[in-house]
């Protein structure tokens, strides 16, 4: 499974380096020396020799790409990884948005809908939930993505259990 970690941005001096907009949790982990990126939409694979922090941004250098040219040539290009569909974050309290789409979403044992999107907001995440029977491109119920409201993920079941406050799930609002 592909999933995105990055977008290039501008060139960072004369030597090929390029800022990145990181797009994933584990930057330590995605953009080592020797990872292999794929660019989005492309058969071309970029390697990472060296990447490094400079003043809260991640710049890094590709094998190949030795000058500020040929990194402008890379400027907005989407970096994807292949992950395993297996793959867990090392913490088992995190779960990485792919694996959390499409799970039902359960309250008071029957289920409401499925989660049709995650939300990453400063504050706190957020489950787009589609309803069950709802029209495509209804409206989502935000669920917030807290240990008081979603009390257990049951990810081999590919369900959500949530304890819903009063209104959450109600379709007329008044």
């Amino acid at each position: 499974m592909r999933v995105v970690v990055g977008r290039i941005g501008r060139p960072h001096g004369i030597r090929g380096e390029v800022t990145v907009e990181v797009r994933t949790d584990e930057p330590d982990l995605r953009f080592t020396p020797g990872a292999v990126l794929s660019i989005e939409g492309s058969t071309r694979l970029l390697t990472v020799r060296r990447p490094h922090w400079h003043s809260g941004r991640l710049l890094v250098a590709f094998e190949g790409v030795d000058d500020r040219e040929s990194a402008e040539s890379l400027r907005g290009s989407i970096l994807e990884i292949e992950r395993s569909v297996d793959e867990r974050p090392a913490d088992a309290e995190e779960f990485y948005d792919s694996h959390l789409i499409g799970c039902a979403v359960v309250v008071d044992g029957e289920v409401v809908g499925d989660v049709a999107d995650v939300i990453h907001l400063p504050a706190q995440d957020l489950l787009g939930v589609r309803m069950a029977g709802a029209e495509a491109g209804a409206a989502q119920v935000l669920v917030p993505f807290v240990h008081a409201i979603v009390t257990t993920v049951d990810l081999p079941g590919r369900r959500v259990l949530v304890t819903a406050p009063p209104g959450l799930f109600d379709a007329d609002p008044s």
